[in-house]
Parts: C-alpha cells; sequence; structure tokens
C-alpha cells in the first residue's frame, strides 16, 4: 500500500431523511482512495454528521484515519485484504473507518485477481432482493404517498422509521391501505422499559420485525421484551462484532439480525456475523447508512452471501442522489431486485471528477516518511 487519499464530499440528499434521533438534509461522507501497485480503490466511512446513531461520526473518522489507521497499513504487503484487521485491532473501537480501509482492501484485491467481489466473499446470489427504509415524514399523508411510490418501484419490503407519538396511528393507516405488503419498523432505540405494553400494540400489525426498539448498548431488556411480543426483533446498533451476535442470538435478544459492513468494522467481521447467524438459522438482512455509490456497491456485494434471506435497505442511487458518484448508478429491477456484475471488483467506475467538485476536503498520506499533502 503506497499511499492514501482522505476526503470529505458533501452530497446532497433528494428528500430529507428523518429517524428518531434526527432529520438529515445533506450528507458528509468521509472516502478513502488506497493506491496500491498502479491500482486505485475506494472505500466508504459510513459515519454520520453527529454522533447521534453511534459514538463514531465524520471529524472523528477523519482524525482516527489520519493519526492512526493510515500509518498502521501504509507501506504493508497484503497477499489478502483479511489481513489488515490484526494491524487495525489494536485501535479500539473506530469500526466504520476500519470499515473504510478494509472494504477498499477488497474491492483492491478483486480487482487484482480479476474476480468480482461478491465471488471474493464467497457470495452465491445473481440477484439480492431489495427494500426501502422510509423517514419519519411531515405527515401520515405525506408517508402514505411516498410508500406507494416506493412499491409502484417494485420494492419487496417496506420499513419505516417510528418513535413514540409516531408509531401505532401511522403502522393502523399503513395496514388499513395495505394489508398484505411485506412492512417493518425501525425504532433506533426510541423506546424504555415503560413502553413495554405500548410496544406490544405492535403486534397487531403482522410486521416482519421492529428494529431495534430498545437502547443501542442492550440485549438483556431487549431480551425480556422479545418475550412477551409475537413480532421478532431485529438487532442493528446492538452488533459490534460476531461475539455480539452470539450472546443476542444466546439470550433470545433477537430473531433477526440486520448487518450493517460499517458498523461492525468491514467485510471480515460482516462475514464472521453472518456465519454465526447461519449457524444459529437467524435470518440477518443488510442495513444502510445513505451510502454514496462507493459503499452501496460494497453492501451489494455482501448481501450475495447465503443467509442474507431477507430484503435489505440497498436501493436504488436515484432514490438518494441527483446523481450518484458511481456509473452505472445502482438501479433495482421492477420486481425489486438488483442483480450483480460478473465484471472484476465491484462491477462499478467511480466518477472521479465529480467526487472531485464535491470535496470540501483532502489530504493525501504516503507511505514514504508518512508524507502528509494537504
Amino acid at each position: 500500500m503506497e499511499a492514501i487519499t482522505l476526503r470529505e464530499i458533501r452530497m446532497p440528499l433528494v428528500h430529507f431523511f428523518e429517524t428518531s434521533f434526527g432529520r438529515t438534509y445533506e450528507r458528509s461522507i468521509v472516502l478513502v482512495t488506497l493506491h496500491c501497485d498502479g491500482l486505485n480503490a475506494w472505500g466508504e466511512c459510513v459515519a454520520g454528521e453527529n454522533p447521534f446513531y453511534s459514538s463514531e461520526w465524520v471529524e472523528s473518522a477523519w482524525v482516527t484515519i489520519a493519526r492512526f489507521l493510515a500509518p498502521a497499513v501504509l507501506g504493508k504487503t497484503f497477499t489478502a485484504a483479511r489481513e489488515c484487521a490484526p494491524l487495525l485491532a489494536p485501535i479500539k473501537g473506530h469500526r466504520m473507518p476500519k470499515a473504510a480501509i478494509e472494504n477498499a482492501l477488497w474491492a483492491a484485491e478483486a480487482e487484482e485477481k480479476r474476480v468480482p467481489l461478491w465471488k471474493l466473499l464467497g457470495g452465491t446470489r445473481r440477484q439480492i432482493e431489495c427494500g426501502v427504509s422510509i423517514g419519519i415524514q411531515d405527515s401520515v399523508e405525506q408517508l402514505l404517498e411516498k410508500i406507494e411510490t416506493e412499491l409502484a418501484a417494485g420494492y419487496r419490503r417496506i420499513k419505516v422509521k417510528v418513535k413514540p407519538g409516531w408509531d401505532v396511528n401511522v403502522l393502523d393507516r399503513i395496514r388499513n391501505r395495505w394489508p398484505k405488503i411485506l412492512l417493518s419498523c425501525d425504532a433506533n432505540s426510541a423506546y424504555r422499559l415503560d413502553d413495554f405494553e405500548h410496544l406490544k400494540k405492535f403486534d397487531q400489525f403482522g410486521l416482519l420485525m421492529i428494529e431495534q426498539p430498545l437502547w443501542n448498548d442492550d440485549f438483556f431488556f431487549h431480551a425480556r421484551l422479545q418475550k412477551q411480543l409475537k413480532t421478532a426483533i431485529c438487532l442493528d446498533e446492538s452488533i459490534r462484532h460476531a461475539r455480539d451476535a452470539e450472546a443476542a442470538i444466546e439470550l433470545g435478544a433477537c430473531r433477526i439480525v440486520n448487518i450493517k459492513v460499517g458498523r461492525v468494522g468491514g467485510m471480515t467481521e460482516a462475514m464472521r456475523v453472518h456465519d454465526v447467524c447461519r449457524e444459529h438459522d437467524v435470518p440477518v438482512w443488510c442495513g444502510g447508512m445513505l451510502e454514496s455509490g462507493v459503499g452501496r456497491v460494497h453492501n451489494i456485494a455482501l448481501s450475495t452471501l447465503e443467509n442474507f434471506r431477507l430484503p435489505g435497505d440497498v436501493s436504488a442511487s436515484k432514490r438518494y442522489w441527483k446523481e450518484d458518484i458511481i456509473e452505472p448508478e445502482v438501479e433495482v429491477s421492477r420486481d425489486g431486485m438488483i442483480g450483480v456484475s460478473d465484471a472484476p471488483s465491484t462491477g462499478y467506475r467511480v466518477k472521479e471528477d465529480l467526487i472531485e467538485k464535491l470535496t470540501v476536503r483532502k489530504e493525501m498520506f504516503a507511505a514514504k516518511r508518512f508524507e502528509v499533502t494537504a
């Protein structure tokens, strides 16, 4: 690895995205480019603009890559991408910037070996099922209009964000209009112990799952809640690595797991989480973090693994961006599927000219004397 280019780009969303912890109009995205023996491979750090979804955010990711992760890998020779994980392990936490580097290295390995990234990961699916995540809207009517649009586009699962005051009423309106659609909800840790009786009301709506209703770091109370619900609990924020998945399953804290490759620190750990869940017959799906095309195509590759049995949040580029930073842009078929390419690496090309226009800061770190160029 000869050098790393670190940059922040800013991309306005086509439509705001609101969860229980806030509304987003524009994404600040940290991208890394690994320069390896003539190959340039790209990775995306999915950390948000603020430390609300997790303790990681854009500023912490930037300084962690610059001061610790880049020096750990620069000048090293790798025969396989997974070899970088032990070099990054001494840095505690900071899984999202670690994933950006490791995932870029997976793309580089696939490019060097002239194989599709999804095959390098051991994927078996030639198409992946797609669902959508729809944020909290200004009105229920606006939400229903968006659901209608997404169903017409072919998406196979609708997930809506919920929070106290925006939940049972909303789900009731959706179910009355569409009694048979595959529907789930995501609370992003918005509820507490006093809400158990209220959460039991969700059972009447025939949901695929309720995602992360309680604290982001909790298994015990999720297990207590799961015993009282007919609806499956899906854990997201609580699953940081394969050990967490093992513990959550053994405690009965969930029946479904959402794997976000950035949240668990990269492809290597994501595959371990996948394998733990497969061994316990717990289905998984791939969650989204409002990624640009760079992160989205890594999600596509990961979603081809055997146990990704449920539609994920890997939807079309146009749902989020007026123009994505890859070509071709990610498209979803009328029957809610994304086909995977047999082209080497990710099968998509990065639009470097567009990225340059969107860049608000940039640094390069070189292996020789660890030079830094702003």
